[in-house]
């Protein structure tokens, strides 16, 4: 048996091909980069991160997108030995405006370089391709319709010719959705005979479903499956998987077919799900009147799975403790909207050191010095070392607990210069409102390596630090890390600001002087508690 979800921790909107006895999923990564994480399995549940195939600036160009814009809702595919993946960089969504530009890349390495963008439209999101068994290549996507703010206006079809690199030929809105409503995230199959058009309806939160309908034609009409939506938590609070919908088919060498599909665990009924939205996997069948349901034909998303019937294949498990030895960042790590380049951030200009050079402020959409991974598990402890000799209070470094501009915790290091005094404090940024957490922030004027800690343990976050890497002093208060989260950034206000993405850990360093003081981390440790 197995326990869902397979891919912990912001890793939304899964995408999956098999290739041979290969199993890849392609997830959104939204404003981090490089963009699209792209995970790699032989047995469908266990995962390793192998790429994220937008790693340069002219493939994605992030600077200045809002919070949890950029990357949405990739579609990889696979045809005669080329590798597809469509993506949506979306540059604004607040009001009754959705600027989203979609592109195609390709490589016949999945692995190696991905190709220069192709550029496709801009009229909608979640594109997806699907290669019919004429040659002939389709794109479909939602269909944006800001009347009224109604955003999402169908599903559009149209044909996509390789040989001329552009979509051609008419626009078609071949479905508009079931009564779920919120029609988004089409995946286009064909199967016994029909096209099948898999779509994400009823939103990204507790209403999210899976829904499923078919034609004889590509261009529909399309008939609703008679028991939609195919899987749903919707009504079910007692549910630890929640927000399951979002989906994607997959079929195993043997025959027998699975889903993927996003999912949220909330930290209490309906709560707030600080992880983010993660990747779940179910088992499915075909019954005999050509329709898709769960192996169990109930439409409620699983905790526990029992293990697909193929061959188990573990990955070597990584450190824990990263000492920075190498002159390649950590695969897991990432940065703010830019590429992570030497100017800002180098592994060489001090060895065996990680030296940020201070940039803009953590409210920043456009040159932050900020590298961080996924909080991938509900309880986990952190530390790093720390060398930074500020002169202004406008010169912070330190480790950063982030979800967004808006949303952090951030333990840091930085100099009071009216009392001369080196300082380490904790400020917080709930809704945009900076709260400094400390009445006395703690002298260490004559430290010169500050070791700095946090223990993470569901809805509590605890900062430490150590003068000798061996006796830890609690600092500051008990944190609530509920406002790390999709859920709480929506109830506070914010509801038509975006907030798709999940909670992170990171090091960064600030100059608002402008003068790029630089902050050398010697190494950085994540250490997840086992069964969380």
């Amino acid at each position: 048996m197995y326990k869902n979800p397979i891919l912990k921790g912001f890793n939304p909107d899964p995408s999956i091909i098999r290739v041979d006895n290969d199993y890849f999923i392609a997830n959104s990564t939204f404003e981090w980069f490089p963009g699209v994480q792209l995970h790699h399995s032989k047995d469908l549940v266990n995962w390793k991160l192998i790429a994220h195939p937008l790693n340069r600036k002219s493939q994605l160009d992030m600077k200045g997108n809002p919070d949890s814009c950029g990357v949405w809702a990739p579609c990889l595919s696979y045809h005669n030995g080329t590798y597809y993946l469509v993506y949506t960089d979306v540059k604004s969504f607040d009001g009754c405006w959705k600027d989203t530009h979609n592109f195609l890349v390709t490589t016949n390495d999945i692995n190696g370089d991905w190709s220069e963008p192709i550029y496709l439209n801009s009229c909608g999101f979640d594109p997806s391709l699907f290669h019919d068994d004429d040659g002939r290549k389709w794109y479909v996507s939602l269909y944006t319709d800001h009347r009224n703010n109604k955003l999402f206006g169908g599903i559009i079809l149209q044909e996509y010719s390789e040989k001329e690199k552009k979509l051609i030929g008419p626009v078609k809105n071949i479905f508009k959705g079931t009564r779920i409503g919120l029609t988004e995230g089409p995946h286009l199959y064909k199967i016994h005979g029909y096209y099948y058009l898999l779509t994400a309806e009823g939103g990204t939160e507790y209403n999210h479903a899976v829904s499923l309908a078919r034609s004889k034609t590509i261009d529909g009409p399309f008939e609703v499956h008679p028991e939609n939506p195919v899987i749903t938590a919707a009504n079910n609070p007692e549910l630890p998987i929640q927000k399951s919908g979002h989906g994607d088919l997959i079929q195993t060498q043997q025959g027998n077919w699975y889903m993927v599909y996003l999912c949220g665990r909330p930290l209490e009924k309906l709560g707030r799900c600080t992880l983010g939205r993660e990747t779940c996997i179910q088992k499915m069948k075909w019954k005999k009147d050509g329709w898709l349901y769960t192996d169990s034909e109930n439409p409620l998303p699983e905790e526990i799975i029992e293990q697909p019937s193929l061959p188990e294949h573990k990955w070597p498990q990584e450190p824990n403790s990263d000492h920075f030895d190498s002159d390649i960042l950590n695969i897991n790590y990432q940065s703010l909207r830019i590429p992570i380049e030497n100017n800002w951030c180098s592994l060489t200009d001090r060895k065996g050191f990680l030296r940020l050079y201070g940039r803009e402020s953590l409210s920043s959409i456009h040159n932050q010095s900020l590298i961080a991974r996924r909080i991938q598990s509900f309880k986990l402890e952190v530390e790093t070392s720390l060398e930074f000799n500020p002169i202004s209070l406008q010169q912070m470094a330190g480790l950063v607990f982030y979800y967004n501009t808006w949303h952090f915790h951030y333990l840091h290091v930085s100099h009071y210069q009216d009392e001369n005094k080196k300082i380490l404090t904790i400020i917080t940024n709930d809704n945009g409102i900076t709260t400094e957490q400390l009445q006395t922030p703690v002298d260490i004027s004559n430290t010169g390596t500050i070791f700095l800690k946090a223990a993470y343990d569901r809805d509590k976050l605890q900062f430490y630090y150590s003068l000798d890497n061996l006796v830890w002093i609690e600092i500051g208060p008990t944190l609530n890390t509920g406002i790390l989260s999709d859920d709480y950034v929506r109830d506070n206000g914010l509801r038509y600001r975006p907030a798709f993405t999940g909670s992170f850990v990171g090091l960064c360093c600030q100059d608002l002087s402008g003068n790029k003081l630089h902050a050398d981390f010697d190494w950085f440790t994540y250490s997840e508690s086992p069964n969380y």
